[in-house]
């Protein structure tokens, strides 16, 4: 099911957050509901690791990884690296890279199987990328815009990319990915996907802001209904959106 939770008083969950299949990262600093929102829902089958990057907290934007590695800037001080790799699995490969485009989170997209990722970035940065993410690697962009890593979110079971994306980019991207793919919002209308919301194959978080409807596409795309739970109404959805658009 997805989620809505705050850190501090930002929806932008992406910024702070780094959810994958084998583990999630939440940065230091924030208050303990946005962390227990996070473990209640996650610890019994991942590891919830507080963690900084370069002494910043908005690691969802400066890390990329999935279920079989995380790449790390090479800002990542020695003590911050040591830290994440002793809270990881001992199956995820941790690395730290050096880029130019050092906000990793933001010119990566990935899932278990494929990494989207910026046009510019170096090959060596790409190479590490496969080895160590163990995916395969396509250079594109995302509604015109080079970053990847924000304009779209991905996990195993669907994608979610810019509103603004044309049919036939959705098509392709599907086909590269081999998951189903729908353009949509977050946070009430923002575009920013990547910042405003995380996503694993079972669960998902975004801000306070988004509506039910976003909701509903976001749990639609990614396959978070629980399996018996009776389809949404269209009727229903609408009452919600109403709600929420007159809150």
């Amino acid at each position: 099911m997805a989620l809505r939770t705050r850190f501090e008083s930002s929806d932008d969950i992406g910024v702070f957050a780094k959810l994958t299949n084998a583990y999630c990262l939440v940065g230091y600093g924030a208050s303990s509901n946005f962390y227990s929102v996070f473990e209640q829902e996650l610890q019994e089958h991942i590891p919830v690791v507080y963690c900084s990057i370069a002494g910043c907290r908005i690691i969802g934007r400066l890390c990329a990884g999935n279920k079989n590695g995380l790449i790390l800037p090479t800002t990542t001080t020695d003590s911050e690296l040591q830290h994440i790799r002793n809270s990881l699995p001992d199956s995820v490969k941790v690395e730290r890279v050096e880029e130019r485009l050092s906000a990793l989170g933001n010119v990566i997209a990935c899932n278990d199987y494929i990494a989207l990722i910026h046009t510019e970035l170096d090959k060596e940065t790409e190479q590490i990328i496969q080895d160590t993410l163990g995916v395969e690697t396509f250079r594109t962009s995302i509604a015109g815009n080079a970053l990847v890593g924000s304009y779209s979110v991905i996990s195993n079971q669907g994608a979610l990319v810019h509103p603004k994306t044309p049919t036939s980019d959705m098509d392709e991207l599907s086909s590269i990915l081999q998951v189903p793919v729908v353009a949509g919002t977050v946070n009430r209308g923002s575009e920013v996907l990547g910042a405003g919301m995380v996503v694993n194959d079972w669960s998902s978080f975004t801000g306070l802001n988004t509506t039910s409807t976003e909701i509903s596409v976001i749990e639609g795309i990614f396959k978070l209904r629980a399996p018996n739970a009776p389809s949404t109404s269209i009727l229903s959805d609408i009452r919600d959106s109403l709600v929420d658009e007159l809150a």
